[in-house]
């Protein structure tokens, strides 16, 4: 027997509950419209809130970084990987966030991978929110702190959670800013409080908040007015950024503290300058403007409302993500092949991304749709729904 024979048995208890994923391939660049195995479909599945990934600036920009810098870093950032671009993106990033300092990193889930084991160890606690996301699952249990799991948006769990731990021991409370599968919005403020009185160290990834939330897209901090009171900000610049990377945004003496003890920034090698100079780019729009903003929160409210009226359960999302609650793993399966079918892409989340029994569409809106595009998605979404007995 080969000792990889377990994995023809695992693929086909994945095909057979329908969790399968079938990985399609993009032939273009992201944008309102694009190409899926060989179909021009509507795009409502990516995470490119504001419309960057194909901006004329912004790939400007990452050309030029190719004439100047190269295509390649050739090294870690630590070693002779950091250029000035990496130096100036930081300072523009703080400058945005309202922060001390930042540290970008190669991913938001680096980002996550590198700070949480720096912060807390074996001895210490961790208290996650429930539907946190994997990358800050995997942090955890590299740090081998203690993790406890508290009930998903619930500060009174969290208080009940945290009063029956130690008070000799570090606490780390962790949470997403926006949850990328319900598209809620994580209770900040009375986290905040929680940790305060706990003595607690705050800590919220708000990678989907990012371009989304606050003045000019600043995010779940400036959102609800938070500044100076959350110890870490994860952010990430692959989604309304349009771009790769992530980072961390807090006091000096965290990011001077991470430069030596965040193993992603010290073994892998450091994003391209192409990659970096886009991102500047990307963050000098939002500084001049929210209106890619305003227009993303224009076209949600817009679609959202269209798809209550017609009857689809879109859970308690208070973000552009958009859930269309299916229930059953393969009627999301049926639903996202028959949309794809009408010229729609939009694809179907399941276990174990999320719980099992609460399978969706999930619907990403972006400031490049227009109106009459996203009607016409909702009369698409309506037959379909009627067809397969989601809509009465």
């Amino acid at each position: 027997m080969n000792t990889l024979d377990f994995i023809t048995e695992e693929l086909g208890k994945l095909k057979e509950s329908g969790l399968f994923v079938n990985i399609r391939a993009i032939e273009g660049p992201q944008g309102a419209w694009i190409t899926v195995d060989g179909k021009k479909v509507f795009n409502l599945c990516s995470n490119n809130y504001l419309g960057l990934a194909n901006d004329t600036q912004l790939k400007s920009a990452a050309k030029k970084a190719i004439e100047t810098y190269g295509v390649g870093p050739a090294a870690v950032r630590t070693i002779a990987g950091t250029t000035t671009l990496h130096k100036e993106l930081e300072r523009k990033l703080a400058l945005f966030k309202g922060a001390e300092s930042t540290i970008s990193f190669q991913s938001g889930f680096c980002a996550n991978l590198a700070v949480i084991p720096a912060i807390v160890g074996e001895d210490d606690v961790v208290f996650s929110d429930e539907l946190n996301h994997a990358s800050i699952i995997d942090g955890c249990r590299l740090s081998r702190a203690k993790i406890v799991r508290y009930e998903h948006c619930n500060p009174k769990d969290l208080q009940a959670k945290i009063s029956g731990e130690k008070k000799d021991k570090r606490f780390l409370i962790i949470t997403d800013g926006v949850f990328s599968m319900e598209g809620d919005i994580a209770p900040l403020p009375e986290i905040v409080a929680i940790a305060r009185n706990f003595r607690a160290i705050t800590m919220v990834d708000d990678a989907h908040g990012e371009g989304v939330l606050g003045r000019g897209g600043r995010g779940i901090i400036d959102h609800f007015n938070l500044h100076g009171k959350v110890d870490i900000e994860v952010g990430t610049l692959s989604k309304a950024f349009g771009v790769v990377g992530g980072y961390i945004a807090g006091s000096k003496r965290l990011t001077d503290y991470l430069t030596q003890k965040g193993r992603p920034f010290l073994f892998s090698s450091a994003v391209t300058a192409a990659d970096v100079a886009a991102c500047i780019a990307a963050v000098d729009t939002l500084t001049a403007s929210d209106s890619l903003v305003k227009q993303l929160w224009e076209n949600t409210t817009s679609f959202q409302e269209k798809m209550r009226q017609i009857g689809f359960n879109l859970g308690h999302t208070k973000t552009p993500i958009t859930p269309v609650m299916t229930g059953d793993v393969k009627i999301a399966k049926d639903f996202s092949q028959q949309l794809f079918e009408e010229g729609i892409f939009a694809q179907a989340i399941g276990y174990p991304t999320v719980p099992a029994g609460e399978a969706r569409i999930r619907v990403m809106i972006s400031a490049a749709h227009s109106r009459d595009d996203l009607v016409w998605a909702t009369k698409r979404f309506e037959k379909i729904g009627k067809s397969l007995g989601i809509l009465r």
